[in-house]
């Protein structure tokens, strides 16, 4: 990985974040880098990431998440069950409309059109789909569009029927905190991430650091989240690493996959606010915490506007991780069934 090309990349991250603070638009720190990266990209600008550092900054995201899931918060798990199991309805839905979709009318190959259709995390559908014979390249911008899309238009959503303002710091400051504090929370995100990533866990540097935390908050350990420039700089990062999945793409790529990548945003983001609804009518959960939990964002971009939104983060980031185990689990054996 060229050094220069990760300083370009960091300092269009960076333009990307002045221009959205100086515009008062949501969540600078997040949707800032991701444009500007897109736009940069479009231009015909390399891109880079640096993946180690973007899974410690996920760590990040997985401490908080952690930190949210309290002793109170127990006592309310029998009441999001019912919502919980409509997110296997959600899936079955999203794969009946997607794929006939990106088949038929897209034109994609079997494989290629099954596993872009799953809303699932992109390594793991990348993965599978290359296995069963997909287009990895398409895999990739069809996953990375859904996910860019649904980024841009939920806090959209947020900011304009319900006056969110997403462009306050979500969180104490670090000054708040005591060194011992800072110290635990490093220690819980670093030893939860290797330990998950040594016994295997898919989205490791996330889950990891959120089941240990959670341990800490329910122990009495932990007794907040990390402070606002920490999951500032996630944002940021991750921000990145998704406009950077745009790097060398051509027009004829823009033409068919940001087209076919919009439709189908499109058609996951009405079935979702059919079943946010369905769980609001039912008096399963607030609107906000409805929309965020069936989003088909990513698992990291969904955490962090739960945070930012003031939302109630377990609840969100608890559907998608089912949302995520269920698709990553079933989606190789319902293939092989359709073929």
């Amino acid at each position: 990985m060229s050094v220069a090309r990760l300083a370009v990349t960091f300092a269009i991250c960076a333009l990307g974040v002045v221009a959205f603070r100086l515009l008062s638009l949501p969540l600078p720190f997040l949707l800032g880098p991701l444009l500007a990266c897109l736009l940069a990209a479009l231009g015909g600008v390399r891109l880079a990431a640096y993946t180690p550092l973007t899974d410690l900054m996920r760590t990040i995201l997985g401490v908080a998440v952690g930190a949210s899931i309290t002793p109170a918060l127990m006592g309310e798990l029998p009441s999001m069950a019912l919502s919980l199991l409509l997110s296997p309805l959600f899936l079955l839905a999203a794969a009946a409309a997607g794929y006939p979709y990106l088949r038929r009318t897209c034109g994609f190959d079997r494989a290629t059109a099954f596993y872009a259709a799953m809303p699932g995390g992109l390594q793991d559908m990348l993965l599978f789909g290359e296995q069963a014979g997909g287009d990895p390249r398409a895999l990739s911008l069809l996953h990375a569009t859904r996910v860019l899309l649904i980024v841009v238009i939920v806090p959209m959503l947020l900011t304009l029927i319900w006056s969110i303002d997403l462009t306050e710091t979500p969180g104490a400051p670090v000054s708040a905190f005591t060194p011992a504090e800072l110290l635990i929370l490093a220690a819980a995100g670093l030893v939860g991430w290797k330990a998950a990533a040594w016994l295997g866990l898919f989205g490791a540097s996330i889950l990891g650091p959120m089941i240990l935390t959670a341990a800490l908050s329910l122990g009495g350990v932990v007794t907040q989240r990390p402070p606002a420039e920490a999951i500032q700089a996630a944002q940021f990062f991750i921000g990145m690493v998704v406009g950077v999945k745009y790097s060398g793409i051509t027009f004829a790529e823009v033409r068919r996959f940001l087209t076919a990548g919009l439709g189908h945003a499109v058609i996951l983001t009405s079935i979702a606010a059919l079943f946010a609804e369905t769980v609001v009518l039912f008096g399963l959960a607030p609107q906000i915490d409805a929309i965020l939990s069936f989003s088909p964002g990513g698992q990291a971009e969904m955490a962090l506007m739960a945070l930012v939104a003031g939302a109630d983060v377990a609840y969100v980031i608890l559907h998608h991780v089912t949302r995520i185990v269920l698709v990553i689990t079933c989606a190789p054996f319902v293939f092989r069934w359709l073929r």
